[in-house]
């Protein structure tokens, strides 16, 4: 099993147990606290932390995510001039399009800039997914599908990440960030969302130092007798809370509603009742962090009432924003940031302006004939797994008929 040694408040440390986690690796995590304990591992002071032990026990010290991920065989070449369909983002939605493209015939290419899953993949247990009555690791959901897509041929690139694009000779062209263009008949969007930030000062110095986005899979172990803070009031909020709850001693759940049946699952909500180290403040939001190296504590304000509480672990699952800063050059109409498709392109039935073809948009498609967009990104998207996986399977329905039509 892979072994990482870090500091307990190594930003370097969490990025990586956070990247081997997302992508369902085993592994170690082993906390230093004390110079002397270096030593007990055989790593010497003048040796860069955070050190990673493979499985042959070689090491590799203050490694980059990229080389991590080269090393453990995740990154594969781009080996074809044409794809059919490129897919952008690897979550629910995005694996979900490339089983169903690759197993139907069509060339394949799922770009994601970080790891597969998305956020669904960070969620400690996923438990109202048809057919895993038991729940699943949102980790191991995702891996499963990416050994899918893998199986049918479909080619996964892992940090990658699309700058621009345009359409030209009946083809997508996107450039990505390391210079590489990508060619394909049809593109899929399937992006998701980046997290909403807090917006409060001093934010940027604790990023990774006590404050963190996402449910935290990889850091309950770490939390073991702290009091530990989750913001929000989704499904992800309520599973992190409930994680969490095995190993610290309390937490609180911050939540800006006056209640959780608005956003929470029922069965969810019956869980973080029954549990006697979870506690729940509505109407409240974090207005003040404060810390030197690391978090230390953090200012709430509680329907009109403001306190600070000592805490060096809070977790942020508030959502977001769509990352769809790319669309208004490439001509993809958009409506609060979300990517607009199909009929919600529409005004008195008639599509827009920019629009090139006799017959309307297809239910998945942009306002750019052959672009189409799936799961969180697409406005009026419904946030669930299932959603999300079905349609990234929908979309790929649609570029068959695109394509049939060239």
């Amino acid at each position: 099993m892979l072994r990482v040694y870090s500091t307990i408040d190594s930003s370097e440390g969490y990025e990586i147990r956070d990247f081997l986690s997302r992508n369902g690796i085993e592994f170690q995590s082993i906390s230093l606290k004390e110079e002397t304990e270096l030593f007990a591992y055989g790593i010497t002071p003048d040796e860069e932390l955070p050190v990673v032990e493979l499985n042959d026990n070689t090491r590799l010290y203050a490694p980059q995510l990229v080389q991590l991920a080269e090393t453990l065989g995740l990154l594969m070449p781009l080996n074809e001039e044409e794809y059919d369909v490129a897919i952008y983002g690897a979550g629910p939605a995005g694996l979900s399009a490339a089983v169903y493209a690759a197993s139907e015939g069509l060339k394949t290419v799922l770009l994601e800039k970080i790891a597969v899953g998305g956020q669904a993949g960070t969620s400690s247990l996923i438990e109202n997914y048809m057919g895993f009555p038991d729940g699943i690791k949102g980790a191991e959901l995702a891996d499963r599908a990416r050994q899918q897509a893998v199986k049918f041929g479909a080619h996964i690139i892992l940090f990658r990440e699309g700058v621009k694009g345009n359409f030209c000779d009946n083809r997508f062209c996107t450039y990505l960030a390391d210079g590489t263009r990508i060619v394909s008949k049809a593109n899929i969007c399937a992006t998701g969302i980046d997290y909403q930030r807090l917006e409060v000062n001093n934010e940027h110095n604790f990023l990774n130092k006590g404050l963190y986005y996402g449910a935290g899979t990889s850091e309950a172990v770490m939390c073991m007798d702290e009091h530990v803070f989750v913001v929000g009031g989704g499904n992800s909020a309520g599973q992190a809370a409930l994680n969490f709850s095995r190993y610290a001693k309390k937490v609180t759940v911050l939540v800006r509603g006056k209640n959780l049946a608005e956003s929470l699952s029922q069965y969810l909500i019956d869980r973080v009742k029954e549990k006697q180290n979870i506690e729940i403040l509505f109407e409240s939001q974090v207005t003040g962090l404060d810390g030197d190296y690391k978090l230390r504590r953090i200012t709430v304000e509680s329907r009109g009432i403001t306190q600070q509480f000592n805490t060096g672990k809070i977790f942020i699952c508030i959502g977001g924003k769509p990352n769809t800063h790319w669309a208004d050059e490439a001509g993809v109409l958009t409506k609060g940031d979300y990517l607009l498709t199909g009929p919600d392109l529409l005004t008195n039935n008639l599509p827009p302006q920019c629009w090139k073809k006799e017959r309307a948009p297809y239910y998945l498609e942009t306002s750019l004939p052959g672009c189409f967009a799936a799961g969180d990104v697409r406005f009026g998207s419904v946030k669930r797994v299932a959603a999300a996986v079905g349609e990234g399977a929908m979309a790929v329905t649609f570029v068959h008929k695109f394509l049939s039509e060239h």
